[in-house]
């Protein structure tokens, strides 16, 4: 996939917030166009995933900052679980259990 000439994930569009915040660092972007497209799809499920807008704003800053600390998967996210080329692993599925108990 891609926009404009920016690749996206293998589920995921990228959205308009992220790919401006890439656009505007040559940096980020030329990392960004490095890592494999799985990892650009979990950053990218990592950034629509959060409800609150701030803190989506948060994650999109985080994704330009981290991917020029030296990180290629956003870290302690338990994945992407809009794939459909392959089940939730059992460690997701608990996660997920867990999670939907909070609410």
């Amino acid at each position: 996939m891609t926009e404009n000439g920016i690749s996206g994930g293998v589920v995921h569009d990228l959205p308009s917030d992220l790919k401006k915040a890439l656009v505007s660092d040559s940096k980020a972007l030329a990392i960004w166009e490095d890592i494999t497209p799985l990892a650009r799809n979990e950053w990218i499920c990592w950034t629509t995933y959060v409800k609150n807008p701030k803190t989506r704003k948060e994650h999109v800053k985080r994704v330009v900052s981290e991917l020029k600390d030296g990180m290629r998967r956003p870290c302690c996210w338990i994945g992407c679980i809009h794939r459909k080329d392959k089940p939730i692993s059992p460690s997701v599925q608990w996660v997920l259990r867990k999670q939907k108990k909070k609410e």
